[in-house]
């Protein structure tokens, strides 16, 4: 058997760890362990990880190597392989917190169907990973565990809100990561952070044991170094479930079959280019890689066409008008009676559920509390929600016009690459530009997928390709074919020991 160091198992994608544990090369356990030894030496350094669940990734990797040895085949691509999960995912016994004091110490009876279906498949779950505070924010410094830290430059932010989970991938502690993306949370932060992210159509993977932000826009999705690594862990979260109403009954295709048929060529695709991904505000060292991306995917055969897509400049503020008030009407519940932190100081069950809320929801969850009720309240609702509603449908016919005569989208991910650690912090309206090329996706509903494609000042910048309604295999096709002609995703931060 061969002898890993820490170093070598942490870049490793999920085929290479498949091949390395299924030829004998390497145990399960030796692996998961080096995994946590390096967590143990690097986290510190980047606070990715909320909880470090060591126990379980052994008991995991042990089971693994027991199956091995009585002959039995693995259950999936991903038995035996080190992961992390974004700590808004329920998980049986392990302590999930939203990044909030709320939740400090809540440790789930049951697993949600994401985190049960990655056991069933033989996940080795080496524990939770920090974000914005109940996944509100852009940069994970909202988090009441502290900031996390990018690892291509410690002093800027990782993207959020699923920062911990794009940063533990980036800094090789997991090969991949579960997040969640409501308005870009999974696709900024594999920006910001130079790995692949995607995010499903609403509607493909299940959000039961998903602690809500915004209901109707929130779903699952992984971080992983490359975009054939997302396929095979797609295929393992995706599909209907009973316990989740939202939950489509779409079959789901084996997308790494059709990744392994492909030579790598886009012959006959036809890709939008929308005039509105090119705004003011975007860097121009960013615009520079994405277009040098896009005239890439030329090469490879894919045909090019300047799109529209005319209600775009609305998105950001519809976004920030619907995610506040389905996320006030969310945490409602948190009010310091059956359940969470409750103040052990007050004169009755009024003052109570004051100061628990005043304690325990940070500014920016606080800030959009009040946004969402306000906008929810009576007189103002018509004016505000409802109205947002409406021009969200406006938005997602945009999208269904636009995939008559495309195959997919590109553009930038996000208009800048990662900024400094307290930057933006005293500006909300900044904060949330960060969002403006990711957000419309998530209220039309369909899939994306972010990708490296180039660096500006030692930091990554992100293409983004988003394609039709459960077309997922479309919009991996693509990344995967963008991976095999270039490098990027193969670049490792130096902030990384």
């Amino acid at each position: 058997m061969a002898s890993l160091s820490s170093e070598d198992a942490a870049f490793l994608t999920i085929r290479e760890a498949r091949r390395l544990l299924d030829s004998g090369e390497v145990s399960a356990e030796e692996l998961a362990r080096l995994h946590l030894e390096r967590i143990e030496q690097a986290d510190p350094n980047f606070n990715a990880f909320t909880t470090v669940s060591a126990d379980r990734a052994v008991d995991a990797a042990r089971d693994f190597d027991r199956r091995r040895a009585a002959g039995e085949q693995p259950r999936t691509p991903l038995d035996g392989v080190p992961m992390s999960l974004k700590d808004v995912l329920i998980t049986n016994g392990v302590r999930t917190t939203c990044g909030s004091r709320h939740l400090e110490n809540f440790v789930p009876p049951f697993d949600g169907t994401v985190p049960a279906r990655l056991d069933a498949a033989g996940a080795v779950l080496l524990g939770k990973t920090n974000c914005d505070e109940f996944a509100m924010g852009s940069s994970t410094e909202n988090s009441a565990w502290g900031v996390t830290r990018n690892p291509w430059d410690t002093g800027r932010v990782p993207g959020g809100s699923s920062g911990g989970s794009a940063a533990a991938v980036a800094a090789g502690m997991g090969m991949y990561s579960l997040g969640t993306d409501t308005g870009g949370s999974v696709r900024q932060p594999a920006s910001l952070c130079g790995v692949t992210g995607l995010k499903p159509t609403y509607g493909r993977v299940s959000r039961f044991g998903l602690v809500a932000f915004a209901s109707s826009l929130d779903q699952i999705g992984p971080f992983t170094h490359d975009a054939y690594d997302a396929a095979l862990v797609l295929e393992a979260i995706a599909g209907v479930d009973p316990l989740d109403s939202t939950s489509q009954p779409v079959p789901v295709p084996r997308y790494t079959e059709a990744l392994d048929a492909t030579d790598g060529s886009l012959q006959g695709l036809r890709v939008g280019i929308p005039a509105e991904f090119w705004g003011e505000g975007i860097q121009p060292e960013v615009s520079e890689a994405v277009r040098a991306a896009i005239h890439r995917l030329r090469h490879l055969g894919a045909e090019l066409r300047e799109v529209t897509l005319p209600n775009t400049p609305y998105a950001l503020a519809t976004y920030y008008i619907i995610a506040p008030a389905e996320a006030s009407s969310n945490l409602a519940r948190y009010d310091g009676m059956k359940y969470g932190y409750r103040t052990p100081e007050a004169a009755n069950a009024v003052d109570s559920m004051l100061q628990t809320r005043d304690f325990a929801f940070g500014a920016e969850v606080k800030r959009r509390i009040m946004l969402g009720t306000y906008a929810l309240s009576a007189g103002y609702y018509d004016a505000y929600y409802k109205k947002a509603q409406q021009v969200r449908t406006l938005i997602a016919r945009d999208y269904q016009t636009v995939f008559e005569s495309v195959d997919v989208l590109v553009g930038p991910t996000s208009p800048t690459v990662a900024f400094p650690i307290g930057a933006k912090v005293d500006d909300p309206l900044a904060m949330y530009l960060n969002d403006v090329y990711t957000v419309p996706a998530n209220l039309a509903g369909i899939p994306g997928v972010s990708v490296p494609c180039g660096f500006a000042g030692g930091l990554p910048i992100g293409l983004q390709v988003l394609g039709k309604h459960f077309d997922e295999a479309t919009v991996l096709r693509v990344a995967h074919a963008y991976q095999l002609a270039t490098s990027w995703h193969l670049e490792r931060p130096n902030a990384v020991v």
